[in-house]
């Protein structure tokens, strides 16, 4: 569990709840006041417009992504970069102990797919060149696919407050059309209000943080995929391992390098 999202979501609902319930003479709260943010007209305004949006803007497996993504932003797998420095360091000192064709037992304890089925294209005497296009290939695409995922909920973010404003103006409409009429006039000022908080909060505390969190967790995986990648490569090569681990280290942010640098060290 992400603590993090988890607290940020609890936080965000529960500040913007709190401030509607708060009367900022008496510092008192008042539950009842959650009864003018309830508007059924604005969330179908919204929330409907939103979705209808992103049917025509999206294939249907963009929306079926929808439960993945929420358990990736709150339930994310795991990725340690310094874990797979050391399995390529392992892996390079069997191979230059005992050879290549020696790691092909030792792939059958290799949890991660991309780290099993590279190390087989090593195993099984592939090009360096082919390898080397096979990976890139394979980053390249998860880039490109995880960058459609993050689009999906950008796209939801510009979606969202600009149905908003769409119910703002039909409620501006309604009350210009009934001026004389009390109660038409608070329904359609509360339609022409509420809509646009619906959209923003669902851009700004929904949206947007999903897309951003879904980056973060892509950044995790491309790092970890590219220290396989380079370190394939440079086992295929004949690399010293110690040169190795050295140069897939590089690739490690400072903070986590010199961590892995004084460990060493001990």
């Amino acid at each position: 569990m992400d603590l993090m999202s988890v607290l940020g979501y609890i936080f965000g609902a529960g500040f913007i709840l709190l401030s509607i319930m708060l009367d900022g003479d008496t510092w008192s709260i008042i539950p009842g006041n959650l009864v003018q943010f309830g508007d059924i007209p604005s969330v179908m305004i919204v929330i409907g417009g939103t979705i209808a949006a992103l049917m025509i803007s999206f294939p249907a497996k963009s929306l079926g992504k929808i439960p993945k993504h929420l358990k990736i932003v709150l339930m994310p797998k795991k990725y340690n970069p310094q874990n797979y420095i050391e399995q390529i360091v392992f892996f390079a000192k069997e191979a230059r102990i005992n050879g290549l064709l020696a790691l092909e037992d030792k792939l059958n304890n290799v949890e991660d797919k991309f780290l099993k089925n590279s190390l087989l294209l090593v195993v099984d005497s592939v090009e360096p060149d082919k390898v080397n296009a096979l990976l890139n290939n394979e980053l390249d695409y998860m880039e490109e696919r995880h960058g459609q995922d993050q689009s999906f909920y950008l796209q939801a973010a510009e979606y969202a407050p600009a149905f908003g404003m769409i119910g703002t103006l039909i409620g501006l409409i309604n009350l210009l059309a009934n001026l004389s009429d009390q109660a038409a006039l608070a329904q359609s000022m509360a339609v022409a209000l509420i809509t646009t908080f619906y959209g923003t909060i669902m851009a700004n505390v929904i949206f947007k943080p999903i897309a951003r969190k879904l980056k973060e967790r892509h950044n995790e995986e491309y790092l970890c995929k590219m220290i396989i990648a380079e370190g394939v490569q440079a086992i295929q090569g004949g690399d010293n391992p110690n040169f190795i681990q050295e140069k897939l280290t590089r690739l490690l942010p400072e903070s986590a390098a010199k961590n892995i640098a004084a460990n060493n060290n001990q």
